[in-house]
């Protein structure tokens, strides 16, 4: 989630900056290298097994994620459910960055259904202790680490969570990129590299957040079959909870009914796909997690109108994904996003877990 821009500056705070090592650009062996004189000098410090327990604080809530190794399956064993449809191009940074340093730099992002799984208890009962680390993030959230070491704890948590599958809540390229790299590295089973660096998340957790993206059509027809709104908060609150979109366009607003169970699958399947026919969406679409800028690249001729989206329930998102349907790219926003650099995951083939 780190600007082009912004490189540079968490790079000057410290020689010890994780984005030196997550955002080499392309060199990618000088980040191997950066990654084996930080374990070498210690500073890097070697676990033994452990799991971790993660809090961020945001708003007055806490969210409570753990942090372990997650066995790599593909999707057709339907135990890692992906949520979104994806791209090349991401895939081909991140398999160069981890062929380089054999190395999981930064958890996948994962949320699970834990009712009846005890899991809530284990992790409270985990936060009681000290925790191994305490710490204010550049946006102001307070952060909380635990470090577990493997025993009953760890055997618990793992028992609780063998029969649930997990949806991908970020990072579906990075999941398939590990995929592919678990393959070329091979190794038996329980080797390392046959496992990701995951954070996961309880779908009811309070202080787990969604958002939507809304979407600017660089070119098309305009829309009919609306009702027309005063204004964009008028659009968003007339959308929010309900299977519909908000549309701009040539100074005015919309809100458009639509029919099905996910808003952003039924604009796209009623509305943006019939605009386009076989044309790419991706050529012809912007995103943004900001309403109102949406509506500023229309008035400035950026696109040529915005569709709005309210926020996606989670539950009919992973009944979907159970189901093996996909969602558009860009279809939700988890947040707050976990930081990078807390903990490493060594994709070791030879090491078992």
């Amino acid at each position: 989630m780190i600007p082009d821009g912004d490189v540079a500056k968490y790079a000057s705070w410290s020689p010890h900056n994780v984005v030196r090592l997550i955002r080499p650009g392309s060199d990618y062996a000088g980040a191997a290298r950066r990654l084996d004189e930080w374990l070498a000098s210690g500073v890097l410090r070697e676990d033994a097994p452990s799991m971790y327990v993660h809090e961020v604080e945001s708003g007055g809530v806490v969210r409570r994620d753990l942090i372990a190794a997650l066995r790599l399956e593909p999707y057709t064993s339907r135990t890692v459910l992906p949520h979104e449809r994806t791209h090349q191009g991401p895939k081909e940074d991140r398999l160069a960055l981890m062929r380089a340093t054999h190395a999981s730099l930064e958890p996948l992002w994962f949320v699970y259904d834990g009712r009846g799984s005890g899991l809530r208890e284990l992790l409270a009962r985990a936060a009681e202790q000290t925790p191994a680390a305490e710490f204010v993030d550049p946006e102001g959230l307070k952060q909380r680490l635990w470090v577990i070491p493997a025993g009953d704890w760890t055997a618990g948590v793992s028992d609780a969570l063998s029969a649930r599958p997990v949806l991908i809540a970020d990072g579906h390229h990075r999941y398939e990129t590990s995929l592919a790299y678990s393959e070329e590295a091979g190794g038996a089973a329980g080797a390392a590299s046959r496992f990701t660096l995951a954070l996961l998340t309880d779908i009811d957790d309070p202080g787990l957040h969604v958002a939507p993206t809304h979407r600017v059509m660089k070119a098309g027809i305009a829309v009919t079959g609306g009702e027309p709104a005063g204004s964009l908060e008028e659009v968003l609150a007339a959308i929010d909870g309900k299977v519909a979109a908000g549309v701009y366009r040539d100074g005015r607003f919309q809100v458009l009914p639509l029919e099905g169970e996910v808003a952003v699958v039924e604009l796209h399947r009623q509305v943006i796909d019939n605009i386009l026919g076989r044309r790419s969406p991706e050529e012809f679409l912007l995103y943004t997690r900001d309403a109102r800028e949406a509506v500023r690249w229309v008035d400035e001729g950026v696109g040529v109108g915005a569709f709005f989206l309210g926020p996606p329930d989670l539950r009919t998102v992973l009944k979907l994904a159970e189901e093996g349907k996909t969602l558009p790219q860009k279809s939700t926003y988890f947040h707050p996003k976990p930081p990078s650099g807390m903990v490493f995951h060594r994709l070791d083939a030879d090491r078992t877990l």
